[in-house]
């Protein structure tokens, strides 16, 4: 006869709970040693001196970035940092340079395409504006498909979207990564 009550497995199976309590004072103790220094403390807590992860976002200055999707992983970032205000006493500037392309898919046999995904690329470099040393380098991708239809102002308004999310999707990771270097009183 099978049991849903874990405490008649415990007590049917006892090394079950010698595994049980190893396990937790194994977590226990791993934890432990994060707790000093730098260790295991939440990304957006404030830091040993105090200064909170949003008020070193605050200081990173994001360099323009050309083209119509270019501006917009920019004002993404920049409003997802300060919302929407330039960088005050900027420490580190944030340099984007991005490549966009189109791919076509479901192609019909008379070689019109049923639907497209655009793809966003962007490499990045956050610079201390004190040394010009490169803190954080990374490369970060969004994806974002649309359909194709018969009318043109459809098709466009549909590929500006992609791009919008695809911008969004790429502004979004960079701004963790930042946040996570940032929250480091190492740099």
């Amino acid at each position: 006869m099978w049991s849903c009550d874990p405490r008649a497995a415990l007590d049917r199976y006892p090394f079950a709970r010698v595994v049980g309590r190893v396990a937790v004072a194994l977590t226990l103790v791993s934890l432990a040693g994060c707790a000093g220094g730098d260790g295991f403390r939440p990304m957006y807590a404030p830091d040993a001196t105090g200064a909170s992860v949003q008020s070193r976002m605050a200081k990173v200055d994001v360099a323009p970035i050309p083209s119509r999707v270019g501006q917009r992983v920019r004002n993404e970032l920049i409003f997802q940092k300060t919302g929407g205000g330039e960088a005050e006493s900027p420490e580190y500037r944030l340099d984007i340079t991005i490549r966009e392309a189109l791919a076509s898919t479901l192609v019909k046999n008379t070689g019109e395409a049923l639907s497209q995904i655009y793809t966003l690329d962007a490499n990045f470099k956050l610079i201390r504006l004190s040394d010009k040393q490169v803190v954080l380098q990374g490369a970060s991708h969004g994806r974002a498909g649309f359909e194709r239809f018969q009318q043109i102002y459809s098709n466009v308004r549909a590929r500006e979207d992609a791009e919008n999310r695809a911008a969004r999707t790429v502004a979004d990771d960079i701004k963790t990564r930042l946040a996570a270097v940032l929250s480091s009183s190492k740099i």
